[in-house]
């Protein structure tokens, strides 16, 4: 512990949706498109960020006063993936991003990306983005969807440990609590931005940094003491 240099963070583990792919315009339009089809009325950004927690049956028990029958879970988790993936195709990867990868990666530190979003539509999109060389490992979900990412997390960071990542070393940026929680629970560190899918008051709640913008989340990651 007494070198300075041993004390920082030396690899990133990325969120993608809501953190370097700016997808809230369309996860909103597919939220509300997945509610109309059980008769549910539409919801703003900002009741969304209040109220969103993993799982995602939760949430919709937050919106409806109850939990979805499997029927109805089936029913809105189809359809938010279907208006999704029409909608996704407006938006774009946040801003700066190319250049914080860039930077990061020429710093000498290592990044990969762990998302939910399911990894046979994860992997085209970060390659067609042209930023998949940045990173020595990229995980989309497999598996059911609607889940939280502590137990992904143990298996992506298990998957690095040939690369020599450490998760005491390692932090997580996202947009979710849930990005911390499975952080906390891989033995990794974590800082979260704003511009997702967390209002800033829930995502204080996780007890860990918060910023707005993923310019000061890398420089915050840099600067945690480890």
């Amino acid at each position: 512990m007494g070198k300075h240099a041993t004390n920082h963070a030396t690899h990133i583990v990325w969120d993608w949706n809501g953190t370097l792919f700016h997808d809230i315009d369309a996860v909103i339009g597919a939220t509300n498109a997945a509610f109309a089809e059980i008769g549910l009325a539409p919801i703003t950004l900002e009741r969304y960020r209040e109220l969103y927690c993993v799982p995602i049956p939760r949430f919709y028990e937050r919106l409806m006063g109850r939990l979805p029958t499997d029927a109805e879970w089936l029913v809105m988790d189809e359809a938010f993936h279907r208006h999704y993936t029409l909608q996704r195709e407006a938006c774009a990867l946040a801003e700066g991003v190319e250049t914080l990868l860039e930077s990061w990666g020429a710093a000498g530190h290592s990044q990969s990306i762990l998302s939910m979003y399911g990894h046979e539509e994860l992997l085209p999109l970060v390659r067609d983005f042209g930023i998949e060389s940045h990173f020595i490992r990229v995980d989309g979900r497999t598996g059911p969807s609607g889940g939280g990412k502590s137990e992904h997390m143990v298996r992506h960071l298990a998957a690095l440990e040939s690369a020599r990542v450490d998760p005491g070393r390692t932090v997580v940026i996202g947009d979710a609590v849930d990005d911390a929680l499975a952080a906390r629970y891989a033995g990794a560190h974590a800082v979260l931005y704003t511009g997702g899918s967390h209002s800033r008051a829930s995502l204080l709640e996780a007890g860990v940094p918060v910023v707005d913008s993923l310019a000061e989340a890398v420089l915050t990651a840099e600067r945690l003491p480890l």
